[in-house]
């Protein structure tokens, strides 16, 4: 079995793979003043709740954009599991050539969920990312990373006009009934649903149109589930998209054993 863990801005995610399925999975707030213990005992704790024994775990795989915490989780699964954590970063076997001017400053959960995508379905491909931050990739017909656009989370964003702004305040991101809102939460929450919707329709246009061809797009992120389904395009959704993909990882470089 081999845990998998995703660092994100706002959550660390943490699966259990097992002959390519994902037995279980869990959600913790990232906190960067955490300790390693800190880490290794809410790992633990979640395992134990899903059922898991942490003995069970084979291997582990680490993905982090939130650099000051890689060394606390690699070493909280050494404390856990008595095994050294593959982290997600440069010179770590991907399969995919990646296209862009520095691939050293690829961030681990881009590649990650590239990797993840172009395993899933035949390039090219959109992948389609909404969490803190909402990224675009695009992966063209021969399989190579070669690109995309990173935008302000909705959430994020929001959060930012309700504090800078004194007349707008802190909404949820749902739909309301009506694009054109009557009030001022449900023009807020029409703008954070059917206006992210349509940027992310009118990205996946716009990078179709430099591949040149028709292209499969991916969804996937903690957001992804409030906005893709008012999006016009057809998106697959993959909730688990970067626990698969750093399934795929470490397989490919897998050297450390118990």
């Amino acid at each position: 079995m081999i845990l998998t863990i995703d660092v994100g801005n706002t959550n660390v995610v943490m699966g259990c793979v097992e002959d390519g399925k994902i037995v279980c999975r869990s959600r913790m707030a990232t906190n960067p003043n955490d300790l390693s213990s800190d880490y290794a005992l809410k790992m633990r704790q979640s395992l134990e709740f899903e059922g898991i024994d942490f003995r069970s775990i084979d291997g582990a795989i680490l993905s982090s954009v939130v650099p000051q915490l890689s060394l606390a989780i690699k070493t909280a699964v050494k404390k856990l599991t008595g095994l050294d954590c593959i982290v997600v970063g440069a010179g770590i076997k991907t399969g995919m050539n990646v296209k862009i001017d520095d691939p050293g400053t690829l961030a681990g959960d881009l590649i990650t969920g590239a990797v993840g995508a172009a395993a899933l379905y035949k390039p090219p491909l959109i992948v389609v990312d909404m969490g803190t931050a909402t990224t675009v990739v695009a992966i063209d017909r021969d399989g190579a990373y070669i690109g995309g656009a990173i935008v302000p989370g909705v959430k994020l964003s929001y959060s930012a006009l309700a504090s800078g702004t004194s007349l707008l305040p802190n909404i949820s991101i749902e739909a309301p009934q009506r694009c054109i809102g009557t009030n001022t939460v449900d023009s807020m929450k029409s703008g954070a649903v059917f206006g992210t919707a349509a940027m992310i329709d009118g990205m996946i246009d716009r990078m179709e149109a430099e591949l040149n061809m028709p292209v499969t797009v991916v969804a996937t992120g903690g957001l992804s589930g409030s906005i893709i389904p008012y999006c016009r395009r057809r998106i697959e959704y993959e909730p688990d998209l970067l626990l698969k993909g750093l399934a795929i990882l470490y397989q490919k470089n897998a050297k450390h054993k118990k």
